[in-house]
Order: C-alpha cells, then sequence, then structure tokens
C-alpha cells in the first residue's frame, strides 16, 4: 500500500485543505499518516477523525526581532530529527506540507531521506515556512494565480486550494430553518474569522435598521461577540461560529461579507457565493488578505472594500451594489477552473509519489 504524510499546522488554515484531501486519498489506496506539533490546533482537528497523528517539536517562525527566535532554531533543528525518525518508520512515499511554521522540519526531513514533497501554498504571496520549504519540494501547488509568479513557474503550478466535500452538500432549507429566516428575502452571511472582528461587528450592528428593510443576516460573530440585546431582533440571527451545520448556512445565503483568509474566500469561490470582502489591514497582518482580496477582485469573484473605508453607508452602498451585479459575479466564478482544485492537486501527488 502507498503510504503518505500530510503535515502543516499553527491555524485552521494550514489543516483543512488537508483534511479535504483525505476522502480522495483514501480513495486513490493510500494509508495516511499526519505530523504536527504537540499543541497546535492540528492535533484535535486530525485526532477527531481517526488519523494516526505524530507528535515533533517546532519553533514559530516570526518575522520580528524576538529573544525565542534563537532558543526557536534549536526546536526546529531537534524537530528536524523527530521527524527523521518518524519518517523512517513510516516509509512514506510522498509527503505533502500544507504550510505553517510545524511542517518545515517535516519537508527537511523528507528532503534528507530523499522522500519527494509536494506542497501548497493558499495566499498569493508565500508564507515563510513555504519560502523555505520550496527549495525542498519538488513541486508548490498554488490557489492564486500571483502565486506561481512569486514561487517560480519552474516550481509552482496552478491548482486552486482543496475544498471540504461536507460544503457542497448543505441544505438551504435547514439553513433557513436553523437562522428562524423566511424565504422572502435574500440573506447575507457576514463573519469576521474564527475570532471575529470588532470593527465589522460594531458597523454592522449599527447599521442593522437600514440592511434589514432589504435582507436578513446571517452573523457569525466570533467568541465571545454575541449582543444578547439583539436576540430578538426579527431577520438577524447571530452565532459565535458554527461548526454543525455550517453546510446548511452557506447553501441558505445568497452573498457573503467576509475577511478575505485563502480558505475561506476559495469556500465561497467553489459554492459561487458573491462576497464583499473586508481584508484585513497590512497594518494588522502581513497584507496577505488584501492581496487575496486584490486577485479576487481582479478575477471577478469579489467586490472589496477597505477596512479603512467601512462604515455604515460604505457598507450598504457595496452590499446594495454587490447584490444587484450578483449574476456577474456567479458567471465569472462558475467560469474558472480553480474549482476542481482536489483533482489537481491529486494528480500532483500521484506523480511524484515513489513506487
Amino acid at each position: 500500500m502507498k503510504t503518505i504524510v500530510l503535515t502543516g499546522g499553527g491555524t485552521a488554515g494550514h489543516v483543512t485543505p488537508n483534511i479535504a484531501l483525505i476522502p480522495y486519498l483514501r480513495k486513490e489506496g493510500y494509508k495516511i499518516h499526519y505530523i504536527g506539533s504537540k499543541n497546535g490546533i492540528e492535533k484535535n482537528l486530525i485526532s477527531a477523525i481517526n488519523i494516526d497523528y505524530y507528535e515533533i517539536s517546532s519553533g514559530k517562525l516570526r518575522r520580528y526581532m524576538d529573544l525565542k527566535n534563537i532558543s526557536d532554531i534549536f526546536r526546529v533543528i531537534k524537530g528536524v530529527g523527530d521527524a527523521v525518525l518518524i519518517l523512517k518508520k513510516l516509509k512514506p512515499s510522498v509527503v505533502f506540507s500544507k504550510g505553517g511554521f510545524v511542517s518545515v522540519p517535516v519537508v527537511v526531513a523528507a528532503a534528507l531521506l530523499n522522500i519527494p514533497v509536494v506542497a501548497h501554498e493558499s495566499d498569493v504571496t508565500p508564507g515563510l515556512a513555504n519560502k523555505l520549504s520550496a527549495p525542498f519540494s519538488k513541486v508548490v501547488c498554488a490557489a492564486f494565480p500571483e502565486a506561481v509568479e512569486h514561487i517560480g513557474k519552474n516550481k509552482a503550478i496552478l491548482t486552486g486550494t482543496p475544498i471540504r466535500q461536507a460544503l457542497f452538500k448543505g441544505n438551504r432549507h435547514k439553513g433557513v430553518s436553523m437562522c428562524g429566516f423566511s424565504e422572502d428575502k435574500p440573506i447575507l452571511l457576514v463573519m469576521g474569522g474564527s475570532l471575529g472582528s470588532v470593527k465589522i461587528n460594531e458597523v454592522l450592528r449599527n447599521s442593522l435598521s437600514n440592511l434589514l428593510t432589504s435582507y436578513q443576516i446571517v452573523h457569525i460573530c466570533g467568541k465571545g461577540n454575541i449582543d444578547d440585546k439583539l436576540n430578538d431582533v426579527k431577520g438577524y440571527k447571530q452565532f459565535e461560529y458554527i461548526s454543525k451545520g455550517l453546510e446548511d448556512i452557506f447553501a441558505c445565503c445568497d452573498m457573503v461579507v467576509s475577511r478575505a483568509g485563502a480558505n475561506s474566500i476559495c469556500e465561497f469561490l467553489a459554492l459561487k457565493k458573491p462576497m464583499l470582502l473586508i481584508p484585513l489591514s497590512a497594518a494588522a497582518s502581513r497584507g496577505d488578505q488584501l492581496l487575496n482580496a486584490e486577485s479576487f477582485k481582479k478575477q471577478g469573484f469579489a467586490k472589496v472594500l477597505e477596512e479603512e473605508d467601512l462604515n455604515g453607508d460604505s457598507l450598504l452602498n457595496s452590499i446594495n451594489e454587490l447584490y444587484s451585479s450578483r449574476k456577474e459575479y456567479i458567471d465569472n466564478m462558475s467560469n474558472t477552473k480553480l474549482n476542481d482544485s482536489v483533482k489537481e492537486i491529486i494528480n500532483q501527488i500521484k506523480k511524484y509519489t515513489k513506487s
């Protein structure tokens, strides 16, 4: 039996694409193992789906001056040693890396053992982990056309991002019922990432009276961000987060207002949901969301409203413009080749699998 080791962690965005690939890898006859960190989010996510999980030492890759950068060098070196021992034991035919700091020791260890590595980059510009891993990889699968240019056409291939199949199985009527909505008004989904967004939450709630005349709103506001005073507002339903039934919420919504995290917007692309993107500013991030949003705007998949310009009027006007042009956005999303990303990535994994 062919064996594959998956790696990636630090955030859910470095794990969920791996999870999306697992059913297809099983169909192709791969025995699957996962290497991650001892305390990262990946451990719980992977253990919950009964995949063998192996822990290694890992350091955080920081872009700023910090004394921990010195001690973490030794953690990374130890992580390489840990990964070498695990890979020698598992004897995988190929390694698939989704990025995040824990993936670097695994990729380096695989290269030392002459095990082919297929990597994936979700953002327009490669994260630091993938910059370090790319020289040791056979190919880097990219979610954005611009990423191919940054990585280099001799190393990168445009594939898109793998999407969890469960998201395609949502039921609109269940989603409408879950929110207590009716079928007579369009439904707007607003979400600000896994932790929510203070600015988006505030502007949205201050604009509810205007928005609710035309739309029903389901608001995933982040942990601890429920406003109890709004629990009985008709046409507005708020959740801290949704684990069970998220696919039904996606199915019932006609449009999305969201941050511009790569995995989330690629999910909306695959589901053909017109989106208004409000990316994190460069001051609050490395600027990847700004580039992701600009790429989707350029490809005709999304309308963009920068956070500096976000207020009640701009939000209302942008949502109205998005709704009036929704067919154009849906047509653009329907015509892209990036919706078949799982097939393309599996083909790359099969191509580099050692017999």
